[in-house]
């Protein structure tokens, strides 16, 4: 069973879709009587960092999923701004994030982007897995995923990037520490490998 957080931020029947595609059992938290007994959680996220933390910290469910997922080590997956609400900050505002990941968000440096268009980063990139995890099983080699975002995700620790991704710089397109997972793509927009990727979370 998935549990989908509910905030007010996020295409949360987009993820609803594919589990149904791939036949896997999904709930939706509004609550946190909804969280009880989650086995697996996604958070979501779009639009601004301090919007996506103010929903969330305003849910009523913030203090459960700080239990379940520090306490109880149950499984998360952070998509977009979801990823970036697990880091401690971010440049993008003033809130404090989740602090899962020793993070911090930070902006592209334009400057070294030679593409017309350079921010947000938009559009079809590779990701490259640097770590052999059960996520990205299948899709080591070609992968392609769909991105939008102007801000990204920097590891304290190298050790925690689980996969990385060109544009300008190299960035950690995807993060991993215990049992948090975060991904700055879209894979619910990413066609068959995003269901590939969110079928493997279903089956850590």
């Amino acid at each position: 069973m998935i549990t989908i957080i509910d905030y007010g931020v996020g295409n949360i029947n987009a993820f609803v879709n594919v589990y149904k595609r791939v036949d896997v059992p999904v709930k939706i938290a509004k609550t946190k009587e909804d969280l009880l007994d989650a086995k697996k959680l996604i958070l979501p996220g779009v639009g601004h960092f301090d919007h996506a933390m103010t929903q969330l910290n305003n849910s009523g469910m913030r203090d459960m999923l700080d239990e379940l997922v520090l306490g109880k080590k149950v499984p998360v997956i952070g998509i977009c701004v979801g990823m970036q609400m697990m880091a401690n900050s971010s440049d993008e505002g003033q809130m404090e994030g989740l602090k899962w990941i020793d993070a911090s968000v930070r902006k592209f440096d334009e400057t070294k982007i030679h593409q017309v268009t350079r921010l947000p980063h938009m559009g079809w990139n590779d990701v490259k897995p640097v770590k052999d995890l059960e996520l990205f099983r299948g899709l080591e080699n070609d992968s392609i995923f769909y991105f939008l975002h102007t801000y990204y995700f920097e590891c304290k620790n190298q050790n925690d990037i689980m996969a990385v991704t060109e544009y300008g710089d190299e960035f950690a397109s995807a993060a991993h520490h215990e049992n948090k997972y975060g991904i700055q793509f879209h894979p619910e927009k990413s066609h068959h490998y995003g269901e590939i990727l969110l079928h493997n979370f279903a089956k850590l």
